[in-house]
């Protein structure tokens, strides 16, 4: 991926804070158009990354361009064309959600309409609300929409469905999924791992202030770790076996057990089930050269070698 065809552009990145260091030699890219989670657990230096990028926070070394600017450097232009969903945020209350984003909407050169905007978060019945007597996951989608309304071109979303009950999650979806087909390049973090599955091109996994792996949704971990899991009861004992070949290891075990088997069934690892191996061997000191979990140059080595 060259500079070109990359919204943004991070190598070597690097945040310490006295002894202790944040963010670690942390490089990716992400394309233009592309939707990249940026996963890791609570501390990992997810954060300390995304508010760099965002311009919010001075870094101690390394080279990063977000829409082809340092964003220790980013104008007014610049950051009109930043979508940014936080955590919470601090929107009044004592205003109804349309003038809040009428408001908002005012504040950029090309915005997105309000009503579309408003409908898209499903807040059409909420409109005339005051934002104080929403519910929690109302204001949620208050704050998505705050984040969209200005039309940008990079979107950063940082656990936006917190609060949503799974209909409302669903909806968020085809809103991204729709945001994206419209050519908006997406950062996105999530602690629901089939969040980052469904949304994601790409991610990136982050612990303890480094990238231990990154690439495409389907072959973060490597091969080794999406290999199927065999389970079964024989004889009152649980049993399981890893194999390429499930169907093949099924058919031999009902032959020689005469009939179906006690508690047989097939896991396929999910994108979480490899995320938790992930960062369950790198917490326990696995090797920082290994392809799958390595250290930044090695990840990097990864993601260029296309």
């Amino acid at each position: 991926m060259t500079n070109h065809d990359s919204a943004v552009t991070v190598r070597d990145l690097r945040k310490s804070y006295g002894s202790l260091n944040a963010l670690d030699g942390v490089s990716f890219d992400i394309g233009r158009g592309e939707t990249f989670a940026l996963l890791g657990p609570n501390g990992a230096g997810k954060s300390t990354a995304i508010e760099i990028l965002e311009g919010y926070r001075d870094r101690t070394s390394g080279e990063v361009t977000v829409l082809g600017t340092d964003p220790g450097r980013g104008g007014l232009a610049w950051k009109a064309q930043l979508g940014i969903v936080l955590q919470s945020t601090g929107e009044s209350g004592n205003v109804t959600v349309r003038e809040q984003l009428t408001h908002f909407a005012g504040l950029y050169p090309n915005p997105r309409d309000v009503d579309e905007v408003i409908a898209a978060v499903g807040l059409e019945a909420k409109q005339k609300t005051l934002i104080r007597k929403l519910s929690g996951g109302q204001r949620r989608r208050v704050d998505v929409a705050l984040g969209i309304v200005g039309n940008p071109a990079l979107l950063f979303l940082d656990e936006p469905t917190t609060g949503f009950d799974p209909e409302s999650r669903r909806q968020f979806w085809e809103l991204i999924l729709s945001l994206k087909n419209e050519g908006t390049t997406i950062l996105l973090t999530t602690h629901y791992l089939d969040e980052a599955a469904h949304l994601g091109d790409r991610a990136g996994i982050i612990a303890g202030g480094k990238l231990i792996d990154i690439g495409p949704i389907d072959t973060i971990g490597g091969a080794d770790a999406r290999v199927p899991l065999v389970r079964w009861v024989d004889r009152g004992v649980a049993r399981e076996q890893r194999t390429t070949e499930p169907a093949t290891l099924v058919a031999a075990l009902v032959r020689e057990n005469g009939g179906e088997l006690d508690g047989l069934e097939v896991v396929r690892p999910s994108l979480e089930d490899i995320y938790l191996e992930l960062v369950a061997a790198y917490e326990r000191g696995a090797s920082t050269s290994s392809a799958t979990v390595g250290g930044s140059a090695t990840v990097l080595e990864k993601e260029t070698a296309k």
